[in-house]
């Protein structure tokens, strides 16, 4: 770095461009798979339920009077909608919309598995009740034809002649003919049939949407999942389950073309196109101006912060070592191939702020020994001599902090974890290397570099003190414009504000600083105190993971999404999948219609009063084929499944008859009270023997993560992890368990301290911020092993505890306090994001690191004391000992009681 700063500082900055240009390669992800964890069993069967009936379903709500959007030409248009995106265009015929319209699109793509909507249901039940009838009028007319042979032949036995044998065969083919007609009136008469269905049939259609007693303009509670209420309808489209996040997102958007064009368009009704996947695809989509708008921000105000906070040369090197390694990290990241999620976006921020540290506590180091050396080889030598280890040991443990994120139960905190890991090592390299070959050349005389060098910097020389002075004239103009405002406060406030809170921080400081010196056991006992309260508060924190509540608010699709809520009371379908050899087993298929009855019975429902307010809701099943009749046999069965159409059985069973399924719809509520019904429902499962039955879906998924991220215990092992994971890596490193725990004090106290924040600003948590003692105990191991470090050389150096402790808060206690407003300040960057995940997270952890930040550089200093008396290790020895004393007076009662028992008997 000394030797050859240029090529050194060039290859660092053309491998953070390539990185940043790979970097704008990342796809924006915020699929489910993000926020459940595929090692659950509910996770892997709602994968394997996509894989054989198609993934989440996309809906489209139809709001308007439902008699007329059935009984009028409306159901034409919603069924030729209905074909237009199920892709099924004839051959040779031009597509709805032309060529390049969007129904061509979904015809070549095909990107639905399965599209199931009021026109298609109709449609299919008036074509199969027409085959039906064809099919038994062709069987009748050969049982005619027959009969009429029979009693020709018979009469010709006879000897009569030939037109009694024809009058006898007309009359036995009438006959047949007749009991057709008598039975065909028969069905007609129970079923409402007055003629042969059509899908423009009022009648017919009334006769089979609608229930009479419940009213004419009721709608059947067991098509629930087609028509919710009499104002309303729904399309349900299951797209292809091997789609990528990009064609998906393009599937939603041709689905929408399809939607708005003029073919389908509705007389007095509209069109919602909602459902979890539209969500998730909008809020993917919204990703990209999120990243922006971040780094941006980001590079504002750390900019501003350490112009601030960082008194030396060159101030903004740190921020440009900063985006070096945020270049590589991201660069990295589309090398693996992997994707943006609302978590990776929250690393950005994270990582400039710890980038910017490293770089600010070697850049100290390079100034202390600047004033004592003056070659700069010497200087670097010196500077990577006594900050670099200490730096890579605090890198080190914060990077076994965050790695303990690795037990989320939430794929993408994971993959937080990670990446910063990944950015902690590429931040302390670009800051050892860049960082220091910039100080180098900053520090060089232009006239010893050799002579290409020399010709660079006399080309470039005009552009930096043009841009230099162009910096300067802004700063003047500003202060200008600012004069007038600062001169009214300052006659209105008394003395500058500026001055009077560096002077309460100075005296604070000088405070503390006694106190620790004079009381350091009280003052470690009172910050003890403070987290005992955080910590036993933490366990009353709301957690929130609900998707919904996470994204903006504004998210248009997410809109459309409490619009359907609102209309139908139904926000998602919580499937049943069911596995065995044969399904068409007719135990199996009654131990389904009987636990789908039990099931909707316990939540409230009925076909009296349909959905109602009950908690679940019919929704199309295998059972539903078998309503009418419950005891057939195993080839009665075979017979209806084959008779039943492609549309209805792909839904509902897999073709090779090994996999079917029971919907239910569920209602908007809680995740603690939904996850409550699923335990419920989980209860009710009891299947034959060789049949397996797991509950799949989306609700299912989202309450389980609920449930895990928001348990207490959980929260409280995370904690405990960082705890030791930090620990076994700082005794790794000083081979003194005393050392270790100077450090680790104040960092367990800050995770008190923070849950406390929390509880009492009441911001709930959410997947991310969930595990914000391990991020807590990541940020504050950084400040407190540098303070502690400082401080032991500076009693090395022979200094007396008082003025080793000024010293050290002078010097790097001045650099940990710039570097520690620096992350904090890209911290705050989340807090104007429009995600209302990465908000939360932003400011919860804001509020968290400034006190993390204040209370280990008040609290170190008592710890370091205590160290120094040797009292630190008394607490936890008289724990080992009174342990051992338990433990030693168990066991002699162990070996005394039965000598005793034996000699008083």
């Amino acid at each position: 770095m000394a030797r050859r700063p240029a090529g050194v500082l060039a290859l660092v900055a053309v491998l953070a461009v390539a990185g940043a240009v790979l970097a704008l390669r990342l796809e924006p992800s915020a699929g489910t798979g993000t926020l459940v964890g595929s090692g659950s069993d509910s996770f892997q069967a709602t994968e394997r339920y996509h894989e054989r009936f198609g993934d989440d379903a996309v809906v489209i709500l139809v709001r308007g009077d439902l008699q007329r959007l059935v009984l009028t030409q409306d159901l034409e248009r919603m069924l030729g909608l209905e074909g237009c995106i199920s892709g099924k265009v004839p051959r040779n015929v031009d597509p709805p919309g032309g060529p390049q319209g969007p129904c061509a699109a979904l015809a070549t793509g095909r990107p639905a598995q399965v599209v199931y909507g009021p026109g298609t249901f109709i449609n299919e039940a008036v074509r199969q009740l027409q085959e039906e009838f064809r099919a038994r009028q062709t069987a009748n007319a050969r049982k005619a034809k027959k009969a009429g042979e029979d009693a020709r032949k018979l009469a010709a036995s006879k000897g009569r002649s030939r037109p009694e044998q024809a009058k006898l065969g007309k009359q036995a083919e009438k006959l047949v003919e007749a009991e057709f007609v008598r039975d065909s009136l028969q069905i007609a008469v129970r079923y409402g049939i007055k003629d042969l269905p059509r899908v423009n049939d009022p009648d017919f259609v009334s006769s089979l949407v609608f229930d009479p007693s419940r009213g004419p303009r009721t709608p059947k509670a067991r098509f629930a999942y087609l028509f919710p209420n009499s104002r309303s309808a729904l399309i349900q489209v299951r797209l292809r389950p091997n789609l990528s996040d990009a064609e998906r997102g393009r599937a939603i958007e041709q689905i929408r073309a399809a939607v708005r064009m003029p073919n389908w368009r509705l007389s007095g009704a509209s069109y919602v196109v909602t459902g979890a996947p539209v969500v998730v695809a909008d809020l993917s989509t919204s990703f990209t101006g999120s990243i922006a708008v971040l780094l941006v921000a980001a590079l504002l105000v750390m900019a501003a912060t350490l112009a601030l906070v960082f008194r030396t040369r060159m101030r903004l090197l740190p921020l440009g070592v900063a985006l070096a390694a945020a270049g590589l990290t991201f660069g990295g990241m589309a090398l693996a191939g992997a994707s943006l999620t609302m978590a990776s976006i929250a690393v950005l921020p994270v990582l400039l702020g710890l980038a910017v540290d490293y770089a600010i506590q070697l850049q100290s180091r390079w100034d202390e020994e600047r004033r004592r050396r003056r070659r700069p080889e010497q200087v670097v030598a010196a500077a990577a001599a006594l900050g670099a280890p200490t730096i890579a040991t605090a890198a080190l443990a914060t990077a076994t902090g965050f790695l303990v994120l690795l037990l989320s139960p939430v794929p993408m905190v994971r993959g937080f974890g990670v990446l910063l890991v990944v950015g902690i090592v590429l931040a302390f390299a670009c800051a050892l290397t860049a960082g220091f070959a910039a100080l180098t050349l900053g520090a060089t005389d232009p006239r010893t570099l050799p002579p290409r060098l020399a010709t660079a910097y006399r080309l470039l020389a005009p552009s930096f003190r043009g841009a230099r002075a162009m910096l300067s004239d802004a700063g003047r103009t500003a202060r200008a414009v600012l004069r007038p405002v600062r001169e009214r406060t300052r006659l209105a406030a008394g003395p500058e504000p500026a001055t009077r809170v560096r002077a309460a921080s100075a005296r604070a400081g000088r405070w503390a600083l006694r106190e620790a010196l004079t009381r350091p056991q009280r003052v470690l006992g009172i910050a003890l105190a403070v987290a005992a309260l955080g910590w036993v508060a933490d366990t009353q924190t709301e957690v929130v993971s609900d998707v919904q509540r996470l994204v903006p608010q504004d998210l248009p699709a997410l809109t459309d999404l409490r619009t359907l809520q609102n209309e139908t009371g139904v926000s998602g379908e919580i499937d049943v999948t069911v596995e065995g050899r044969d399904l068409t087993d007719p135990a199996v298929i009654g131990w389904m219609s009987r636990y789908q009855q039990r099931v909707l019975r316990r939540f409230g429902y009925s076909s009296e009063r349909g959905c109602g307010r009950a908690a679940l809701c019919p929704a199309l099943s295998l059972p539903d084929l078998f309503r009418s009749n419950t005891r057939l046999t195993r080839p009665q069965i075979r017979s209806l499944l084959a008779a039943v159409p492609p549309y209805f059985s792909q839904a509902v069973m897999s073709p090779d008859r090994r996999t079917a399924t029971m919907a239910f719809g569920i209602r908007l509520m809680p995740l603690d009270r939904q996850q409550q019904v699923i335990e419920q429902m989980r209860e009710e499962l009891d299947p034959p023997n060789g049949v397996r039955a797991q509950l799949a879906g989306l609700p299912v998924l989202a309450a389980e993560a609920n449930a895990a991220v928001s348990s207490p215990w959980r929260r409280a092992l995370f904690l405990i992890a960082g705890l030791v994971a930090v620990a076994l890596v700082l005794f790794g490193v000083y081979r003194r368990w005393e050392r270790a725990l100077v450090p680790l004090v104040p960092i367990a106290l800050a995770t008190g301290w923070s849950a406390l924040i929390l509880f009492a600003i009441r911001i709930p948590l959410n997947p991310m911020s969930a595990t914000l003692g391990a991020l807590v105990i990541a940020i504050s191991t950084e400040f407190a092993v540098l303070l502690a470090a400082r401080y032991e050389q500076e009693r090395s150096a022979g200094h007396a505890p008082r003025a080793a402790l000024e010293r050290t808060y002078s010097s790097t206690g001045a650099a940990v306090l710039a570097s520690g407003v620096t992350a904090i300040a890209g911290f705050a960057v989340l807090v104007v994001s429009d995600i209302r995940m990465l908000r939360d997270f932003g400011f919860v952890t804001v509020v968290d690191l400034t006190v993390s930040l204040l209370g280990v550089m008040v609290v170190l200093p008592a710890v370091l004391v205590l160290a120094e008396r040797g009292e630190l290790m008394a607490g936890p020895v008289w724990l080992v000992q009174r342990a051992r004393e338990l433990l030693r007076r168990a066991r002699e009662r162990m070996r005394w009681g039965p000598r005793r028992r034996a000699r008083a008997a």
